[in-house]
């Protein structure tokens, strides 16, 4: 039976400056936000809305992540993203692809192309350009770097964009795209397209994580979130806080954006601030930095 208990939730990454103004994307999170309140209203899939969502978030270059992203070490553009349906577990991400405008749209082509979950590098750049996917055609020019590079800190290097959605029959879905931490080192990846670290959605929760990759892989926070509430019988609130506690127990920063099939929606995060907007149960938009 449908439900018109429709939710959705996005995060433009953890680590906000206090000194930056961040009204452009606010107000950008705010319309995308409106945007797939229309769409699930309609009656969209989760999935298609997550990706829709993250697609505008990779190509406005104002995050650290698709064009807004930042160059490792040697100067070229990794990029990382994965995606995840609650029911079926179907999942799909790519690591280190370089060369193509959107990485949540190679996740996806990955999950519903293939019978594999991951494809990292070289193999992830041939098989978005034999599926056909939009490829840059000049990095200099299309590359707007979110956090110049003067900005050399830890909250200047997250940067991390995300969506989890709950759609009108109670599928949940949750995707993450990332440009990863400002001059890592050539072959890095993160936590972004590892289902279970970054990302995870199942039955109970959507989850879409942002900040110190390594930390959110050694804690699993994603599937920890779920494991805490199918097993543990915590709520999400409670489930989400402590999986965090665990990245901060490790000194790492960051938060994450939750959902749950009950309409739930958990955003804790223990950086300094984190960019993110939500559709509450009232049909309320909200939007902040901090």
């Amino acid at each position: 039976m449908a439900s018109s208990r429709v939710r959705l939730v996005l995060h433009g990454g953890a680590g906000a400056l206090p000194d930056r103004d961040y009204s452009r994307q606010i107000e950008h999170m705010h319309g995308l936000i409106e945007a797939g309140r229309d769409r699930l209203n309609a009656g969209a899939e989760a999935m298609d809305v997550v990706v829709e969502t993250i697609t505008q978030l990779e190509i406005s270059g104002l995050y650290v992540a698709g064009r807004g992203a930042s160059p490792n070490a040697a100067g070229a553009y990794e990029l990382d993203a994965s995606l995840m349906d609650g029911r079926s577990r179907r999942a799909g991400a790519v690591a280190g692809l370089q060369g193509f405008v959107s990485p949540i749209v190679a996740a996806r082509a990955v999950m519903e192309r293939t019978r594999h979950v991951i494809l990292a590098g070289e193999g992830a750049g041939r098989f978005a350009a034999v599926q056909g996917l939009e490829a840059i055609a000049d990095t200099q020019t299309w590359f707007t770097p979110a956090a110049p590079r003067g900005e050399f800190g830890p909250a200047a290097r997250m940067g991390t964009v995300g969506c989890v959605a709950l759609d009108q029959t109670g599928g949940l879905a949750a995707g993450t795209s990332t440009g990863g931490t400002f001059d890592k080192l050539p072959g890095r990846v993160g936590d972004t397209p590892v289902p279970g670290a970054g990302m995870w959605a199942d039955e109970t929760v959507a989850v879409s994580c942002t900040g110190e990759g390594e930390m959110f892989i050694r804690s699993a926070v994603g599937a920890q979130i779920a494991f805490r509430m199918r097993f543990g019988g915590q709520s999400l609130g409670e489930a989400a806080r402590e999986a965090l506690a665990e990245v901060g127990a490790l000194a790492g920063e960051g938060g994450l954006i939750a959902l749950s099939a009950t309409g739930d929606i958990a955003m804790p995060f223990n950086s300094r601030g984190m960019k993110r907007a939500w559709l509450g149960p009232n049909g309320e938009i909200g939007s902040e930095a901090f």
